[in-house]
């Protein structure tokens, strides 16, 4: 019987050891990023998990990309901007309250947020993604700020991501004192006005992966050139879409 050669044996455990190991900060960057979000984790891997885009998961996503803890991190900003909000204005009735959290909340905002923390210094991306400008993108930028608001909650419970999340949401609470004009709503006042249908949204497309879809909404409105927008979600697009065609009507936005 032939005996396996043990130097091969070793480099496949090599290997698989190499293959298996989970993404994870060095202790430098984990100190950076801390001091940077100004939180010290007692669960070091849930700092490294809210870091690690799924590209260097390794086919488990779900184990150790910082998509399960973006879903959760979404859900905990927005009950706590809904309660500063509420606190700021007592008087605003619930629509003016939405448009405020939509803008506080948005992707756009998020992806500030991880940009101001220099989250793309830490991200864990693969070759492929990091080349192709992955540590700096917008959409990963807010998917990181999102989980790490997520591991905060777990790790150290409401209390704690609330105030990580009022400390650097601060200036975007302030920027939206004023309630934001849907641009929806906009077009529709607008056509309104001019005596025109109300305007048409079709949803046209969907590209990108499940986390991370991207959806294509173009409006009509009589008279004018059909335009076209893309956004994180069907109701983003139209957002975005009616904000295009504003800006395409000579003082529809005054």
């Amino acid at each position: 019987m032939t005996r396996p050669n043990s130097s091969h044996t070793g480099k496949r455990r090599k290997n698989r050891a190499r293959v298996d190991a989970i993404p994870a900060l060095s202790a430098e960057q984990r100190a950076a990023c801390e001091a940077a979000i100004g939180y010290a984790f007692k669960d070091e891997k849930l700092l490294d998990r809210s870091m690690t885009h799924r590209s260097a998961a390794q086919g488990k996503s779900a184990e150790w990309s910082n998509e399960r803890l973006e879903f959760l991190g979404d859900r905990v900003l927005g009950l706590v901007i809904v309660e500063a909000l509420m606190v700021r204005f007592p008087t605003a009735r619930e629509g003016e309250l939405a448009p405020r959290l939509n803008a506080v909340v948005s992707r756009e905002a998020c992806a500030v947020v991880g940009a101001e923390l220099g989250f793309g210094t830490f991200l864990i991306v693969d070759k492929a993604e990091r080349a192709n400008g992955g540590a700096t993108k917008a959409s990963l930028l807010a998917n990181a700020a999102e989980a790490v608001i997520g591991a905060i909650y777990l790790d150290g419970g409401l209390a704690k991501a609330e105030k990580f999340v009022l400390r650097h949401w601060a200036g975007l609470l302030r920027a939206n004192a004023e309630a934001p004009r849907d641009p929806k709503s906009a077009l529709q006042e607008w056509a309104q006005g001019e005596g025109l249908p109300t305007p048409n949204y079709r949803h046209v497309g969907r590209s990108g992966p499940d986390h991370a879809p991207v959806f294509t909404t173009t409006v009509e409105v009589d008279g004018h050139e059909p335009v076209s927008a893309t956004g994180p979600s069907k109701q983003h697009a139209e957002r975005e879409a009616a904000r295009a065609m504003l800006a395409t009507i000579p003082g529809a936005n005054s």
